[in-house]
Protein backbone atom coordinates (compact mmCIF):
# COMPACT_ATOMS: atom_id res chain seq x y z
CA UNK A 1 0.00 0.00 0.00
CA UNK A 2 1.40 3.37 -1.05
CA UNK A 3 0.37 5.23 2.10
CA UNK A 4 0.34 2.52 4.75
CA UNK A 5 -0.05 4.21 8.17
CA UNK A 6 0.56 7.69 6.71
CA UNK A 7 -1.57 10.36 8.37
CA UNK A 8 -3.35 12.51 5.79
CA UNK A 9 -5.45 15.64 6.26
CA UNK A 10 -7.97 16.43 3.51
CA UNK A 11 -9.91 19.69 3.40
CA UNK A 12 -13.22 19.86 1.56
CA UNK A 13 -13.58 16.14 2.25
CA UNK A 14 -17.37 15.84 2.30
CA UNK A 15 -17.94 15.45 -1.46
CA UNK A 16 -16.39 15.37 -4.91
CA UNK A 17 -12.62 15.03 -5.21
CA UNK A 18 -12.14 15.30 -1.44
CA UNK A 19 -14.43 12.36 -0.62
CA UNK A 20 -13.00 10.30 -3.50
CA UNK A 21 -9.48 10.97 -2.23
CA UNK A 22 -10.49 9.86 1.25
CA UNK A 23 -11.74 6.55 -0.13
CA UNK A 24 -8.69 6.01 -2.34
CA UNK A 25 -6.20 6.88 0.40
CA UNK A 26 -8.08 4.53 2.73
CA UNK A 27 -7.54 1.74 0.20
CA UNK A 28 -3.84 2.65 0.22
CA UNK A 29 -3.64 2.25 4.00
CA UNK A 30 -3.71 5.88 5.15
CA UNK A 31 -5.05 7.16 8.45
CA UNK A 32 -7.35 10.06 7.69
CA UNK A 33 -8.25 13.42 9.16
CA UNK A 34 -11.19 14.95 7.32
CA UNK A 35 -12.24 18.60 7.39
CA UNK A 36 -15.41 20.02 5.84
CA UNK A 37 -18.38 22.23 6.68
CA UNK A 38 -21.17 19.64 6.42
CA UNK A 39 -21.11 17.46 9.51
CA UNK A 40 -23.73 15.01 8.28
CA UNK A 41 -21.67 14.29 5.17
CA UNK A 42 -18.52 13.83 7.24
CA UNK A 43 -20.27 11.45 9.63
CA UNK A 44 -21.57 9.35 6.74
CA UNK A 45 -18.15 9.18 5.09
CA UNK A 46 -16.41 8.34 8.37
CA UNK A 47 -18.92 5.55 8.98
CA UNK A 48 -18.31 4.15 5.49
CA UNK A 49 -14.52 4.21 5.94
CA UNK A 50 -14.56 2.81 9.47
CA UNK A 51 -16.66 -0.11 8.22
CA UNK A 52 -13.74 -1.22 6.04
CA UNK A 53 -11.18 -0.80 8.81
CA UNK A 54 -9.85 2.69 8.14
CA UNK A 55 -8.67 4.82 11.04
CA UNK A 56 -10.42 8.15 10.51
CA UNK A 57 -11.35 11.24 12.50
CA UNK A 58 -13.21 14.34 11.35
CA UNK A 59 -13.49 17.98 12.29
CA UNK A 60 -16.32 20.24 11.15
CA UNK A 61 -14.87 23.52 9.99
CA UNK A 62 -14.16 26.05 7.27
CA UNK A 63 -10.78 26.78 5.69
CA UNK A 64 -11.50 30.49 5.93
CA UNK A 65 -11.13 30.15 9.72
CA UNK A 66 -7.58 29.45 10.87
CA UNK A 67 -8.82 28.16 14.22
CA UNK A 68 -10.64 25.33 12.43
CA UNK A 69 -7.49 24.35 10.54
CA UNK A 70 -5.37 24.47 13.70
CA UNK A 71 -7.94 22.26 15.41
CA UNK A 72 -7.81 19.73 12.56
CA UNK A 73 -4.01 19.55 12.74
CA UNK A 74 -4.16 19.21 16.53
CA UNK A 75 -6.70 16.40 16.07
CA UNK A 76 -4.30 14.61 13.71
CA UNK A 77 -1.45 14.82 16.20
CA UNK A 78 -3.63 13.86 19.17
CA UNK A 79 -5.18 10.91 17.33
CA UNK A 80 -2.24 9.57 15.34
CA UNK A 81 0.89 11.31 16.63
CA UNK A 82 1.87 13.14 13.46
CA UNK A 83 0.82 14.51 10.07
CA UNK A 84 2.45 13.16 6.90
CA UNK A 85 0.43 14.76 4.13
CA UNK A 86 -2.04 17.60 3.68
CA UNK A 87 -4.40 17.94 0.72
CA UNK A 88 -5.67 21.51 0.27
CA UNK A 89 -8.79 20.64 -1.68
CA UNK A 90 -11.57 22.89 -0.34
CA UNK A 91 -12.86 25.39 -2.85
CA UNK A 92 -15.80 26.56 -4.98
CA UNK A 93 -16.39 28.69 -8.05
CA UNK A 94 -17.66 32.24 -8.40
CA UNK A 95 -18.86 32.91 -11.94
CA UNK A 96 -20.45 35.69 -13.95
CA UNK A 97 -19.49 38.70 -16.09
CA UNK A 98 -17.27 41.26 -14.38
CA UNK A 99 -19.82 44.06 -14.79
CA UNK A 100 -22.38 42.10 -12.76
CA UNK A 101 -20.04 40.91 -10.02
CA UNK A 102 -19.02 43.01 -7.06
CA UNK A 103 -15.55 43.24 -5.59
CA UNK A 104 -16.95 41.33 -2.61
CA UNK A 105 -17.60 38.36 -4.94
CA UNK A 106 -13.92 38.29 -5.88
CA UNK A 107 -12.91 38.61 -2.22
CA UNK A 108 -15.19 35.72 -1.26
CA UNK A 109 -13.62 33.61 -3.98
CA UNK A 110 -10.09 34.40 -2.82
CA UNK A 111 -10.96 33.92 0.85
CA UNK A 112 -11.66 30.24 0.22
CA UNK A 113 -9.68 29.30 -2.88
CA UNK A 114 -6.48 31.24 -2.16
CA UNK A 115 -6.26 32.36 1.44
CA UNK A 116 -7.96 29.14 2.60
CA UNK A 117 -5.19 27.18 0.86
CA UNK A 118 -2.53 29.46 2.31
CA UNK A 119 -3.95 29.08 5.81
CA UNK A 120 -4.02 25.30 5.32
CA UNK A 121 -0.34 25.37 4.43
CA UNK A 122 0.54 27.56 7.40
CA UNK A 123 -1.42 25.37 9.81
CA UNK A 124 0.17 22.12 8.57
CA UNK A 125 3.70 23.14 7.70
CA UNK A 126 5.46 22.54 11.01
CA UNK A 127 4.15 18.96 11.19
CA UNK A 128 4.90 18.31 7.51
CA UNK A 129 8.48 19.44 8.02
CA UNK A 130 8.85 17.06 10.95
CA UNK A 131 7.57 14.20 8.81
CA UNK A 132 9.41 15.29 5.62
CA UNK A 133 5.97 14.87 4.14
CA UNK A 134 3.83 15.91 1.23
CA UNK A 135 1.67 18.93 0.43
CA UNK A 136 -0.93 18.56 -2.33
CA UNK A 137 -2.62 21.67 -3.71
CA UNK A 138 -5.76 21.19 -5.80
CA UNK A 139 -5.62 23.78 -8.57
CA UNK A 140 -7.38 23.58 -11.92
CA UNK A 141 -6.84 23.73 -15.66
CA UNK A 142 -8.57 27.10 -15.12
CA UNK A 143 -5.23 28.13 -13.62
CA UNK A 144 -3.88 27.98 -17.18
CA UNK A 145 -6.90 28.83 -19.31
CA UNK A 146 -9.24 31.66 -18.36
CA UNK A 147 -12.60 31.97 -20.09
CA UNK A 148 -15.27 34.70 -20.12
CA UNK A 149 -17.69 34.67 -17.15
CA UNK A 150 -15.22 32.81 -14.93
CA UNK A 151 -12.68 35.49 -14.01
CA UNK A 152 -12.90 35.11 -10.18
CA UNK A 153 -12.40 31.35 -10.31
CA UNK A 154 -9.62 31.50 -12.89
CA UNK A 155 -7.84 34.25 -10.96
CA UNK A 156 -7.91 32.11 -7.82
CA UNK A 157 -6.51 29.06 -9.62
CA UNK A 158 -3.81 31.07 -11.39
CA UNK A 159 -2.80 32.20 -7.89
CA UNK A 160 -2.63 28.61 -6.63
CA UNK A 161 -0.39 27.62 -9.54
CA UNK A 162 1.91 30.56 -8.78
CA UNK A 163 1.94 29.61 -5.11
CA UNK A 164 2.86 26.00 -5.86
CA UNK A 165 5.65 27.00 -8.23
CA UNK A 166 7.11 29.40 -5.65
CA UNK A 167 6.96 27.27 -2.51
CA UNK A 168 8.02 23.99 -4.10
CA UNK A 169 11.71 24.97 -4.21
CA UNK A 170 11.39 26.66 -0.80
CA UNK A 171 10.15 23.52 0.94
CA UNK A 172 12.16 20.90 -0.94
CA UNK A 173 15.32 21.40 1.19
CA UNK A 174 13.18 20.62 4.25
CA UNK A 175 12.01 17.36 2.74
CA UNK A 176 8.47 18.56 1.94
CA UNK A 177 7.25 17.77 -1.57
CA UNK A 178 4.68 20.13 -3.12
CA UNK A 179 2.42 18.62 -5.78
CA UNK A 180 0.07 20.80 -7.81
CA UNK A 181 -2.98 19.00 -9.18
CA UNK A 182 -4.62 20.70 -12.16
CA UNK A 183 -7.86 18.87 -12.97
CA UNK A 184 -10.13 19.39 -15.92
CA UNK A 185 -13.81 18.50 -15.57
CA UNK A 186 -14.31 16.03 -12.70
CA UNK A 187 -17.57 14.81 -11.18
CA UNK A 188 -18.27 17.05 -8.20
CA UNK A 189 -20.86 19.43 -6.83
CA UNK A 190 -18.96 22.59 -7.82
CA UNK A 191 -21.30 23.30 -10.73
CA UNK A 192 -24.26 23.12 -8.35
CA UNK A 193 -22.85 25.66 -5.90
CA UNK A 194 -23.73 29.34 -6.24
CA UNK A 195 -21.50 32.37 -5.83
CA UNK A 196 -22.05 32.41 -2.07
CA UNK A 197 -21.01 28.79 -1.63
CA UNK A 198 -24.55 27.43 -1.23
CA UNK A 199 -25.24 23.98 -2.68
CA UNK A 200 -28.30 23.55 -4.92
CA UNK A 201 -28.91 19.81 -5.31
CA UNK A 202 -31.59 20.21 -7.99
CA UNK A 203 -29.40 22.36 -10.26
CA UNK A 204 -28.59 20.61 -13.53
CA UNK A 205 -24.96 19.89 -14.38
CA UNK A 206 -24.34 21.86 -17.60
CA UNK A 207 -21.59 19.52 -18.86
CA UNK A 208 -22.20 16.40 -20.97
CA UNK A 209 -21.42 13.22 -19.03
CA UNK A 210 -18.86 11.99 -21.58
CA UNK A 211 -16.65 15.01 -20.90
CA UNK A 212 -16.48 14.55 -17.13
CA UNK A 213 -13.99 12.19 -15.46
CA UNK A 214 -15.37 10.25 -12.48
CA UNK A 215 -13.94 11.53 -9.21
CA UNK A 216 -12.84 7.99 -8.31
CA UNK A 217 -10.64 7.81 -11.42
CA UNK A 218 -9.20 11.26 -10.74
CA UNK A 219 -8.47 10.29 -7.12
CA UNK A 220 -6.32 7.35 -8.25
CA UNK A 221 -4.28 9.66 -10.47
CA UNK A 222 -3.91 12.26 -7.71
CA UNK A 223 -2.79 9.66 -5.15
CA UNK A 224 -0.24 8.29 -7.63
CA UNK A 225 1.15 11.78 -8.30
CA UNK A 226 1.40 12.53 -4.57
CA UNK A 227 3.11 9.20 -3.89
CA UNK A 228 5.71 9.88 -6.59
CA UNK A 229 6.17 13.43 -5.25
CA UNK A 230 5.52 14.86 -8.69
CA UNK A 231 5.72 18.62 -9.13
CA UNK A 232 2.42 18.72 -11.05
CA UNK A 233 -0.19 16.44 -12.55
CA UNK A 234 -2.75 17.65 -15.09
CA UNK A 235 -5.79 15.39 -14.74
CA UNK A 236 -7.99 14.50 -17.77
CA UNK A 237 -7.04 14.32 -21.44
CA UNK A 238 -9.07 17.42 -22.29
CA UNK A 239 -7.27 19.27 -19.52
CA UNK A 240 -3.89 18.40 -21.00
CA UNK A 241 -5.18 19.50 -24.42
CA UNK A 242 -6.33 22.89 -23.10
CA UNK A 243 -2.99 23.48 -21.38
CA UNK A 244 -1.12 22.50 -24.56
CA UNK A 245 -3.22 24.92 -26.59
CA UNK A 246 -2.62 27.72 -24.09
CA UNK A 247 1.13 27.14 -24.28
CA UNK A 248 1.58 26.56 -28.00
CA UNK A 249 -1.55 27.77 -29.83
CA UNK A 250 -3.29 30.38 -27.64
CA UNK A 251 -4.91 31.91 -30.72
CA UNK A 252 -7.22 28.88 -30.87
CA UNK A 253 -8.53 29.59 -27.38
CA UNK A 254 -8.87 33.31 -28.08
CA UNK A 255 -10.88 32.50 -31.21
CA UNK A 256 -13.13 30.18 -29.22
CA UNK A 257 -13.78 32.92 -26.65
CA UNK A 258 -14.49 35.44 -29.41
CA UNK A 259 -17.06 33.05 -30.86
CA UNK A 260 -18.95 32.77 -27.60
CA UNK A 261 -17.32 29.98 -25.62
CA UNK A 262 -17.62 30.99 -21.97
CA UNK A 263 -17.83 29.67 -18.44
CA UNK A 264 -20.94 28.22 -16.87
CA UNK A 265 -23.82 30.23 -15.42
CA UNK A 266 -24.38 30.46 -11.67
CA UNK A 267 -26.97 27.97 -10.36
CA UNK A 268 -30.20 29.74 -9.51
CA UNK A 269 -30.64 30.45 -5.82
Amino acid sequence: MKFQDHVVLITGASSGIGAALARELAREGAKLVLLARRRERLDALCGELEAVGTSVVAHTGDVTRRTDLDAAVALAVASFGRLDMAVANAGFGVVGPVEKLGVEDYRRQFDTNVFGVLETIKACLAELRKARGRLVLIGSVAGYVSVPNASPYSMSKFAIRALAEAIGPELRPHGVAVTLISPGFITSEIRQVDNRGVYHPVAKNPLPAWLVMPAEVAAKKIVSAAYRRRREAIITAHGRLFVWLQRFAPCVLRLAAARGVSGRAEPKR
